[in-house]
């Protein structure tokens, strides 16, 4: 069947990584006093809708949309950008929430069709619902950010939860047949690639714990923390169970997988949150979202651009770079949280944050050029 049109990560990918490498470590300095910034950047609560309904959602909206008519493209790709400048500053006004709704519902009526048709199982299904509770979580945070602090925390908890369940998902189905082809190159073997009953299970306990976020009463706490702590170690055990060591020798299936066990890890400490008082919820929710999805989305936007323009998804060393300044920028943002979470560590984590995006701006620019070497 012939491709509907351009590739939307052509136009998402880099727009995504601009925006990343702008808005959040300008928002960073801003929350330290050292820089002036519009009001949506000058608050934590606007600084984490930004990184997740502004980065997060422009990389997913580039990888699941697929080919589109450009219409489509531009349409879809116009809306981000108006909420994103009206959530600048506007947070809570009536533009950003309906930008940022119309974006959300238009990637939505274009991915969530296609999975629901096409999927067979029931896990491969739960990624419309999934896409379809990020528009409204988009939608909502619209309307809440900078307006209700209490509930529009809630709905970002909820987002980086939803955020995970995709992590987690596309992840091992990236992670998965990319590492067995490598091993079985080297005339090894693969025999625990999906491990259904894995991805079942974490794809029952993540979904309950965003369903327990709202309840208000005693039980839900602890319950949603077993089901995140579980979760977390069923993510450890299906990543050694597919032999990580055996792709050492491939940089981008390095990063894959240090992604992949940044995701066990933030969702380990996510549950333990909830019963140990010593372990900061920001230091859980970081190894989440600049440990897993700094480093995934990084890796696949290289990656999936790599592949398509000179099928080689090493071909460049500047990609490997910017995936250790993330490691870097991520370690920086979780270990001092358990220290003394000196606001230090902020700007330093910010720079190397910025250094992994410029790098991959660079690669993915340079997988836009007309003409692929030889």
């Amino acid at each position: 069947m012939p491709a509907q049109g351009p590739f939307a990560n052509t136009l998402f990918f880099p727009a995504a990584v601009i925006y990343a490498l702008i808005a959040l470590p300008w928002s960073v300095l801003a929350l330290q006093g050292l820089v002036p910034a519009p009001p949506g950047l000058i608050t934590p609560g606007g600084h984490a809708h930004e990184m997740l309904f502004g980065y997060a959602l422009a990389v997913v909206a580039g990888y699941l949309l697929g080919p589109q008519p450009i219409r489509w493209i531009a349409a879809i790709f116009g809306c981000w950008l108006a909420a994103r400048l009206s959530s600048w500053f506007f947070p809570g006004a009536w533009p950003t929430f309906v930008f940022s709704g119309i974006f959300a519902a238009l990637v939505a009526y274009k991915v969530m069709p296609r999975f629901m048709k096409s999927a067979k199982k029931w896990r491969n299904q739960t990624l419309a619902p999934v896409v379809g509770a990020l528009a409204l979580c988009t939608a909502a945070g619209a309307w809440l950010v900078g307006t209700a602090p209490g509930p529009a925390y809630m709905v970002l908890h909820m987002t980086v939860l939803l955020l995970a369940v995709l992590l987690f998902f596309m992840g091992g189905r990236i992670i998965a047949p990319a590492l067995a082809g490598h091993i079985i190159k080297g005339g090894g073997s693969m025999p625990h690639r999906v491990q259904p009953g894995v991805e079942g299970t974490v794809l029952i306990l993540l979904p309950t714990a965003i369903v327990l976020t709202p309840v208000q009463a005693a039980w839900s706490a602890p319950v949603a923390g077993t089901a995140l702590t579980v979760a977390g170690l069923l993510t450890g055990f299906r990543w050694l169970r597919w032999q990580p060591w055996l792709g050492r020798r491939r940089p981008d299936l390095v990063a894959l997988l240090s992604g992949y066990l940044w995701l066990g890890l933030g969702l380990i400490l996510m549950g333990l949150a909830h019963f140990v008082h010593g372990i900061p919820a920001q230091a859980a929710t970081h190894a989440i979202t600049a440990g897993a999805l700094g480093t995934l989305t990084l890796t696949v936007m290289m990656r999936t651009r790599l592949l398509y323009r000179f099928r080689d998804a090493n071909r460049f060393r500047l990609a490997h770079l910017a995936v250790v300044f993330m490691q870097l920028a991520a370690l920086s943002r979780v270990m001092p949280a358990f220290v003394d979470g000196s606001t230090e560590w902020l700007t330093i984590a910010a720079a190397f944050w910025s250094l992994a995006l410029l790098c991959g701006l660079v690669v993915i620019t340079r997988t836009l050029k007309p003409k692929a070497e030889r």
